[in-house]
This record gives C-alpha cells, sequence and structure tokens, in this order.
C-alpha cells in the first residue's frame, strides 16, 4: 500500500473531518498518539515515535492515515473533543434539574479525564501554543473546527448554568464568565491527576464525584449555603 504523500492531500483531509466511527486502525494510531504528544509534546514527538508506540509499524501506515505529525496532532485535539461532548451533552440535554445535571456533567467530565488522560492532557495544552505563527489555509481551518467543537462543549455548560440562575437553583451570575473558572477547574483535573498503584475504576468514580460537588458548590445561593451544616 502505497503511503499517503504530504503533497496529495486528498485522502488527509478527509480523515480529519471526524473520528470515524469503527476504523479501529486509524483510532489505535490516535491513542498511540495521544500517549507521546503527552509525554513528549509536540514538538518533541516524531512520527517515528508514534509507530513505536503503535507496535513498531512503519511510518507508512501513520501516513496512509494521516498526512503529517501536525495533521495527527489535530485529530487528536479533535477526538478529545468529541469524547467530550459524547460524556456530557446527554446529561446536558436530559431531564433534572439544572443543579443536578451540572453536577452529573462535572462528575461524567472529571471521570473522562481520569480514564483518557493522554488525550485530555494534550488537549489541555491547547494548539496555537504547539504551532509556529506560519500556518497554512488548511491548518487554520482546522483550528477553528476544533476551537467550534471546543465552544460547543462550551455551550452545553452554559446553557444548564443559565436555565439554574433562571429557576433559583444557581446564584444570579453572569454565566458567560462563570462557565470558564468551572472548566477551568475541571480541565486542571488532567494537570494534577495520575493514577495511583491499585487505583480501582471506584476510587476513580469517588474522586470525580467530590470534584462535581466542588463545582456546583460554587453556584448555589447564599440562603443554602447559610443553612448548610
Amino acid at each position: 500500500m502505497k503511503p499517503q504523500r504530504s503533497g496529495d492531500q486528498s485522502v488527509g483531509r478527509k480523515k480529519q473531518i471526524g473520528t470515524p466511527v469503527g476504523d479501529e486502525k486509524q483510532l489505535g494510531i490516535l491513542d498511540a498518539a495521544a500517549a507521546v504528544f503527552m509525554k513528549l509534546g509536540f514538538a518533541g514527538a516524531s512520527l517515528d515515535d508514534v509507530s513505536d508506540n503503535y507496535g513498531g509499524a512503519s511510518k507508512g501506515i501513520i501516513y496512509y492515515h494521516f498526512r503529517s505529525k501536525t495533521s495527527l496532532f489535530f485529530a487528536v485535539q479533535r477526538r478529545a473533543m468529541e469524547l467530550t461532548r459524547e460524556a456530557i451533552a446527554g446529561i446536558a440535554t436530559g431531564p433534572g434539574p439544572a443543579r443536578e445535571r451540572l453536577e452529573r456533567m462535572a462528575v461524567a467530565h472529571t471521570l473522562l479525564m481520569m480514564e483518557h488522560l493522554d488525550y485530555l492532557r494534550v488537549a489541555a495544552q491547547g494548539l496555537e501554543m504547539h504551532l509556529s505563527g506560519r500556518t497554512t489555509e488548511d491548518e487554520r481551518r482546522e483550528i477553528a473546527s476544533i476551537t467550534a467543537l471546543r465552544d460547543g462543549n462550551e455551550k452545553l455548560y452554559l446553557g444548564v448554568l443559565n436555565e439554574g440562575v433562571k429557576t433559583g437553583e444557581f446564584r444570579r451570575v453572569n454565566a458567560r464568565v462563570a462557565v470558564k473558572p468551572l472548566l477551568g477547574a475541571l480541565n486542571w483535573t488532567s494537570r494534577w491527576y495520575h493514577p495511583r498503584d491499585g487505583e480501582t475504576s471506584a476510587d476513580r468514580k469517588k474522586l470525580a464525584e467530590e470534584i462535581g460537588r466542588f463545582a456546583v458548590h460554587a453556584f448555589l445561593p447564599e440562603r443554602v449555603l447559610k443553612s448548610a451544616p
């Protein structure tokens, strides 16, 4: 099979529009790349490192799916945003009080961080800081697309916050401002969290629930806080 060349972008470009469902090989490459980017950073990583982490596969296989290290980095970022949406969207738009949904979203978001730490830590690093100021039109389009996914996830939180303020479940805050430190606190989990020896899924769930309660506590009305034991 002939490797995909950087000058021929037709196949590579199609491979970047969303993460394919059921393409185990491409998802395996993304998993390997996420681990490498998390460990070495964008600048320090190479496609050789990714192929080595992907069971020693040839770079030709990597090039067939991704035309460059940059396009692979974009794909890891995109998958992180997709995983986040999968974790929180159903809760955000589902039934139940806003306070309950916000806490469940925070728990699901935090669990995702711990269970897909490599993807979410790479996503927390951001895009622009790893790329030079000289980007191509295709790269700028990819950055805009991934940023739109991130903004869409933020809007899910924003909608629940606004609803909670309207119903009186949350104190009156500027939700567009308040959502920033909320997401900052949740996403910071990817920076400080490290799996412990012997850690179980129950341990992770307990930790996520503590963080979820902390997130909601910041928005409770003062009368609720004063009456709390």
